[in-house]
């Protein structure tokens, strides 16, 4: 008899089971891969950014339009209820100098075979390989979903052929912009486009459609940037003249060969090219690319315990959710705390059955 299933074992999945099983209630986790914890796995190749030290108040500012919706849940398990939970898994977390808190062993693989030796102590029933098909003999809910979209993702990029040479190569140093977003993130050069925190960062403008600049030196102004290209150029070429001017570096001066041309002659008007480059994109890379994903059921279409209206008993959490964050430990924040949350309700409710 099982009074929990939970679909799906990933990090929200996992919370909700734990939450449940430590009710007392029977809990059964159906994972369709044959493991559980993969995505889990899959963040801690990076290092497992697992929160953000920062305020709450701004933390959830991260959300955007889903600050409110989430704010109960994330409130009751912020950054440092899952810093307390990691180290009560025998998991020794450090905070970086960015405020991205991390596993001293900088990876997922200790944590998560503590948890699912936590969850097996509890009584959670793992099943692998068992995929959701539908609801039983039931028709379909009228349950708001926001079509699913890449978040956090890359751009595709049809470079030129004289970009082959410095494709692998890192983009550092520069500021993207997309309408009020801006970042100081990196970015790679690859044969697929644009990747890294840099434009994951502000992916959401470019799948908005607005475009996307590239400031190539973002601690000089305008200004700075003009009186030092009016320095004499001699016999030095074009490409040896921004090095020396400007120390633009070779991919930075691809890129603005690339993206630029006609460059300017004038030096003000080319430094405002360079302050202002922009990209040209095919837009984001596919969704199975992606870091996460946009849309999902609606936040509207949940109560404040995140069930179901259409389906009491039913709860959603993590990335079903129309909701998306940026990089730096966003993301597995709100998976966990929508995981406990939907575990909390699903108690609540099974309570609430039980005393009528």
């Amino acid at each position: 008899m099982i009074d929990v299933a939970v679909i799906g074992g990933g990090p929200a999945g996992l919370a909700a089971a734990e939450v449940a099983a430590q009710a007392g209630l029977s809990v059964t986790v159906f994972e369709a891969k044959p493991s559980l914890g993969r995505k889990f796995l899959m963040a801690g190749k990076s290092g497992l950014n697992l929160t953000h030290a920062e305020p709450l108040d701004d933390l959830l500012r991260r959300y955007a339009e889903a600050e409110d919706s989430l704010a109960p849940a994330i409130g009751a398990f912020d950054n440092a209820a899952i810093l307390q939970w990691a180290e009560a898994l025998g998991q020794e977390m450090f905070t970086g100098s960015s405020g991205r808190v991390f596993p001293r062993a900088m990876k997922a693989s200790p944590l998560l075979r503590a948890w699912l030796t936590r969850l097996d102590g509890l009584g959670v029933d793992m099943r692998p390989r068992h995929r959701w098909i539908g609801w039983d003999g039931a028709k379909p809910a009228d349950i708001s979903i926001a079509p699913f979209a890449p978040a956090n993702a890359g751009l595709a990029v049809d470079w030129s052929d004289h970009m082959a040479r410095h494709l692998g190569c890192p983009v550092k140093g520069v500021a993207w912009r997309v309408g009020t977003q801006r970042s100081r993130g990196e970015a790679v050069l690859s044969a697929r486009g644009l990747e890294g925190g840099g434009v994951y960062s502000v992916s959401r403008g470019v799948r908005d459609g607005a475009p996307l600049y590239v400031d190539l030196l973002p601690d000089l102004s305008v200004d700075e940037v003009a009186k030092r290209l009016k320095r004499p150029r001699g016999k030095a070429s074009f490409a040896n003249h921004l090095r020396k001017a400007l120390r633009l570096d070779p991919v930075k001066t691809a890129l603005l060969q690339e993206w630029g041309r006609p460059l300017p002659s004038e030096p003000l008007p080319l430094a405002r090219r360079i302050k202002k480059l922009r990209v040209s994109h095919a837009g984001l890379r596919p969704m199975d690319e992606a870091i996460s994903t946009a849309g999902g059921v609606r936040l509207d279409a949940l109560d404040r315990d995140i069930m179901l209206h259409a389906r009491p008993g039913v709860f959603c959490a993590g990335e079903m959710l129309d909701w998306e964050a940026p990089t730096g430990g966003y993301l597995l924040t709100a998976c966990l705390a929508t995981g406990r949350a939907a575990g909390r309700g699903a108690v609540a409710y099974l309570a609430a059955a039980a005393a009528q």
